[in-house]
C-alpha cells in the first residue's frame, strides 16, 4: 500500500505557493513555510546557547583556574593556542633519532676528557682577570686618601694592577730575566691561545648538549618501561634540560 501512495504522489500536481502581491512588493519576498522553519530553528538554537552561557556565568566560581587561560589568547575574536617553546634543538633531535644511548654516553665521555685536558693546559687565567671583585684599603684621613697610590701599596708595577693572578712585586721583577721576543712571535702566541680558548668553549658546549640528550634518552627509556602506572610530570623538557618525572613509591622486597 505504501508503495502505491509513493507512486500516486509522483504523478500528482505540485501546488505552488503564491508570491508577494504587487501592493506589498516593497516589503520584499514573501516568506514561505520552509524559510520560516529554517529561521525558527536557527533562532531557537541561538536562544538555547544564550541560556546555557547565562547559566554557566551564574554558576562560575570566580577563583577557578585552568591552564588554558594562560596557554591561549584571543585574536580578532577567535581563540588561538599560544606557540609552545621547542623542547629540543635540531642537533638534539638528530642525535635522538639516529643514535643509541650508549653511543651518546661514549661520545660525551670523550668530550669530557678533551675538555679536562684543555682546561689543564690553559688554566683559564684570563678568565680570572675578568672577574669583578673588590679590594678595600683603609686610610687614616682624607689627605692620605688623596695621595693614596695603589701600586705603591701593593709594591708592584702600575701596569700589573689589572692582574688578579701572577702579579709579582718589585723585588721579584728586578730578579726576573725576560727573554727577547719580537712582536710577530707574541701575535702568533696570542692567536694560538685565542684559538685554544675557542676550541675549549666549543668542547664544553658539545659536552653539555650530549649530556642533555643522554638524560632525555634515559627518561624516554624509563617511561617506555612503565606501561601500567605512568609517572607524574613535574617539569617539562626544555632545550637546556631534560623533563622531570615523579614515580610512585614502590616498596622493595
Amino acid at each position: 500500500m505504501s508503495s502505491w501512495k509513493k507512486a500516486a504522489k509522483a504523478t500528482q500536481k505540485t501546488h505552488k505557493e503564491r508570491h508577494q502581491p504587487e501592493a506589498r512588493k516593497h516589503l520584499g519576498l514573501l516568506e514561505k513555510k520552509k524559510d520560516y522553519v529554517v529561521r525558527a530553528k536557527d533562532y531557537h538554537r541561538k536562544e538555547r546557547t544564550l541560556k546555557l552561557l547565562q547559566k554557566r556565568a551564574l554558576d562560575r566560581n570566580p577563583d577557578e583556574f585552568y591552564f588554558h587561560m594562560i596557554n591561549s589568547k584571543i585574536e580578532k575574536g577567535v581563540h588561538r593556542e599560544k606557540d609552545k617553546e621547542d623542547e629540543h634543538t635540531p642537533e638534539q633531535i638528530k642525535l635522538m633519532e639516529t643514535q643509541d644511548i650508549k653511543y651518546v654516553a661514549y661520545k660525551r665521555n670523550i668530550e669530557a676528557k678533551k675538555v679536562e685536558k684543555l682546561q689543564s693546559q690553559l688554566h683559564l687565567i684570563d678568565a680570572a682577570n675578568e672577574i669583578k671583585n673588590k679590594h678595600i684599603f683603609f686610610v687614616e684621613d682624607e689627605e692620605e686618601e688623596k695621595t693614596f697610590d695603589i701600586a705603591k701599596k701593593l709594591n708592584t708595577h702600575p701596569a700589573l694592577l689589572s692582574r688578579r693572578t701572577n702579579r709579582p712585586n718589585l723585588s721579584k721583577l728586578k730578579d726576573i730575566k725576560l727573554p727577547k721576543v719580537d712582536e710577530n712571535t707574541l701575535a702568533t702566541i696570542e692567536q694560538q691561545k685565542h684559538m685554544a680558548y675557542k676550541e675549549l668553549y666549543k668542547r664544553i658546549e658539545r659536552e653539555r648538549e650530549l649530556t642533555i640528550v643522554q638524560q632525555k634518552l634515559e627518561i624516554q627509556r624509563a617511561l617506555a618501561k612503565e606501561k601500567e602506572t605512568k609517572p607524574k610530570r613535574v617539569k617539562r623538557a626544555t632545550k637546556n634540560s631534560a623533563p622531570i618525572y615523579k614515580w610512585k613509591f614502590e616498596r622493595k622486597r
